[in-house]
């Protein structure tokens, strides 16, 4: 069974509309071990309000009240994030885990998400998005991976498309392209159905 983190160059680019589609296309489970504020309506209720399929078990481990830096989240509510504490979900399907924040956003005092990914042990499917300074994020990203051995699946890009930033991106990082998921006003399941199709190859990787 595959398992892949959702990692993002940053926050609010798009590994919520991503995991969702993905979740769609394996079938797979979600589990989001750290959700900083948006209580009311968490990451995880999104990707079941948006995925439709009906056998996805949906799972979480830190749910934190305000909408800040995970690590000042949890201080807040005298809790500390111990990434050795969070255990990799047990599960017989497809796995889908997404991160929060970006990959060096501070979990503790003491550990970034990126120690989290790394204690996990699980390829890296790297969300990006078109903007001024994406290139330079999308980069920095795969080399803070790179340098702690983790292996990344893929790009996904998320957003409205940019043919030169996204080649430069790929021909320089040499990160495989997994697919494109459009901007859209009108977020519905058939759209994350319909961006799904795209990854089902993902299965047999």
């Amino acid at each position: 069974m595959k398992k892949y983190i959702i990692a993002g160059i940053g926050t609010n680019i798009g590994k919520t509309v991503t995991s969702a589609v993905l979740v769609e296309a394996l079938h797979a489970d979600y589990w989001k071990p750290v959700q900083s504020g948006n209580l009311n309506e968490t990451d995880t209720d999104f990707v079941r309000k948006y995925a439709k399929n009906h056998q996805t078990i949906f799972q979480e481990a830190f749910l934190l009240k305000e909408p800040v830096s995970p690590h000042l989240a949890a201080k807040l509510e005298s809790k500390v994030i111990d990434i050795e504490q969070i255990k990799l979900v047990n599960t017989n399907n497809h796995l889908i885990v997404e991160t929060a924040g970006g990959l060096l956003s501070p979990l503790s005092e003491k550990y970034l998400c990126i120690d989290l990914i790394k204690e996990l042990q699980l390829s890296v499917i790297l969300v990006s998005m078109n903007y001024l300074g994406s290139i330079n994020h999308t980069l920095l990203s795969i080399e803070a991976l790179k340098q702690r051995n983790i292996p990344i699946e893929g790009i996904i890009f998320c957003g409205d498309p940019n043919f030169e930033t996204e080649r430069f991106i790929l021909e320089y990082s040499k990160i495989p392209l997994l697919g494109k998921i459009p901007f859209t006003d009108n977020l519905t399941q058939e759209f994350i159905s319909e961006q799904a199709k795209q990854f089902s190859h993902l299965q047999g990787n």
